[in-house]
């Protein structure tokens, strides 16, 4: 991913990120862009060339058709922080394929086991995870009172 591609990126994962959070009940929506930005920056202080971060485009010929990321949490663990498919390419097998190829380039770091995370109500990512081989975990659950 390129320092543009990033900057549209950032953009786009910190609205959907703090919207996320305020549908799972997690923050409230006055709060909820200045948190998604703070965890951003605490994240990737220093944007895409943020090290043992790996921030790529998803492309179909010239077209961006979504992004991944995938994150060192340990030397033989990875993380993803984040996946998408942007809206208009979704349902094509963008998603699937560009786990498989995140998977590849997690074996050659040197990861021994990938996580991530999702969040409940995402029941069209879930049923990708799961097809792909990845098993719950851990389960927050919460009730409101």
């Amino acid at each position: 991913m390129n320092s543009i591609e990033y900057q549209q990126y950032l953009s786009y994962a910190i609205k959907n990120f703090a919207n996320e959070q305020v549908k799972s009940g997690n923050w409230k929506q006055e709060e909820a862009i200045s948190k998604a930005t703070e965890e951003h920056e605490k994240l990737l202080p220093e944007g895409e060339k943020t090290e043992h971060n790996y921030l790529f485009t998803v492309r179909d010929g010239d077209q961006n058709v979504g992004m991944i990321w995938l994150a060192q949490r340990t030397n033989e663990k990875g993380f993803i922080y984040d996946i998408n498919i942007w809206e208009g390419n979704q349902g094509n097998g963008y998603g699937k394929q560009a786990m498989k190829e995140i998977e590849m380039i997690a074996k050659k770091i040197g990861f021994e086991t990938i996580g991530l995370h999702v969040f409940g109500h995402n029941q069209a990512a879930r049923g990708l995870y799961e097809k792909m081989g990845y098993s719950e975990t851990n389960i927050k659950m919460e009730k409101a009172l």
